[in-house]
């Protein structure tokens, strides 16, 4: 027989449990899992509250629990979506990445034996067979992702800085990029990138040097010039980031969202949070989506170039609310090499996005155009 709900849920808390704490303090608090989803928590430890207290309603997504339990919140009229055996990574998760679990055998086997490699030797072998258990499995991960996103930025002021994946370290390109992300978040914004290599490293690993004085960036630039890219060695790219983050422990947090549609670039270790993606429309959408207090685009190629009119669409329908501020960097790169600014000029023309949108010349330059317009 089950207990009576001590404070049955009404929804005007939040219903999802994504840790065993949570799950613990849910119970105590409310006396109830009525109305709750817990996402991929392990219960095998609580058989005991889960047959005593009422699930009805109740959700239970990925989380190991004996059989015993199992089939007693079924009865209840919970649902129980098992945990997916054989895969290399978790469908159901309650939380974004960290590097550290993305890039977990790195140091003693290299990046082939990773989470992060394997996730995208998994996607490759199952997005050629067409398997539609495959896809929804990473629907439902992507959408989980999404989620625990949503979580960890509500309330941040992000800036997105958007920029080639082909910038590498030890150029002057590179370092610029890294002090506008360490500006950037000095000045209390949350920095937001696609999560790769080039720029968008560069900006992440900006944001993980602000909690240190100015020197600890100049010796980082120097020590990840030892590995200038990504190829031809994934393994030697990455574990230099790993040098960096182990000499300077605690650094500043950032966000990467990267995709796995790309997935031979690697997810750069210096964003703290990680929301990496199966579909890239998912995740291009999403990263424009969340940068609400503006976005800095880098020179780049055509993804660089996407990004921007992806971004001037959502400003120009006003999709997004408010538009939001744009600032691209380097004249001659958006005026003559891709001459894009022109035509982004032209779109904005009576509209309220007109007064949103900045070139500058240099990057030193962005994050006050930044604020001018608003961000």
């Amino acid at each position: 027989m089950h207990s009576t709900p001590a404070q049955p849920f009404d929804g005007s808390h939040d219903r999802e449990i994504e840790s065993l704490t949570e799950f613990d303090e849910v119970v105590s608090a409310h006396g109830t899992l009525a109305g709750f989803r817990v996402q991929s928590v392990d219960l095998t430890g609580r058989t005991d509250v889960l047959v005593s207290l009422d699930a009805t309603g109740a959700v239970f997504l990925g989380c190991a629990m004996d059989p015993e339990a199992a089939a007693q919140v079924r009865a209840a009229g919970a649902l129980v979506f098992p945990p997916v055996p054989h895969l290399p990574f978790d469908p159901y998760r309650g939380l974004v990445y960290s590097p550290d679990e993305l890039f977990e055998g790195l140091s003693d086997d290299g990046y082939e034996v990773t989470p992060d490699a394997r996730a995208y030797a998994w996607f490759q072998r199952t997005k050629a067979d067409g398997d539609i258990y495959a896809s929804m499995l990473r629907a439902i991960h992507d959408d989980a992702v999404s989620d625990a996103l949503d979580e960890l930025l509500a309330g941040a002021r992000v800036v997105g800085v958007m920029g080639g994946h082909a910038m590498a370290r030890g150029t002057d390109a590179y370092a610029g990029a890294a002090r506008l992300g360490r500006e950037l978040a000095r000045e209390g914004f949350t920095v937001a990138t696609g999560g790769g290599p080039g720029a968008m490293e560069a900006a992440n690993l900006g944001a993980y040097a602000a909690a240190f004085d100015d020197a600890m960036l100049r010796e980082a630039l120097r020590l990840l010039g030892k590995a200038p890219s990504f190829t031809p060695s994934v393994t030697d790219w990455a574990r230099a980031a790993f040098e960096v983050r182990d000499r300077w422990p605690g650094g500043g947090a950032s966000v990467g969202i990267p995709t796995w549609f790309y997935g031979h670039e690697p997810p750069n270790p210096f964003a703290a949070h990680i929301a990496k993606y199966f579909a890239n429309a998912t995740r291009e959408d999403g990263l424009l989506a969340r940068s609400n207090a503006g976005v800095v685009f880098l020179p780049g190629a055509a993804g660089t170039v996407q990004e921007i009119f992806d971004n001037a669409t959502g400003n120009y329908y006003q999709s997004r609310g408010e538009p939001t501020p744009m600032v691209l960097v380097d004249r001659a790169h958006w005026t003559e090499r891709l001459p894009t600014w022109p035509l982004l000029r032209s779109l904005a023309r009576g509209r309220a996005m007109e007064g949103r949108i900045a070139l500058v010349d240099r990057i030193e330059q962005a994050p006050e155009a930044l604020k001018r317009l608003g961000g």
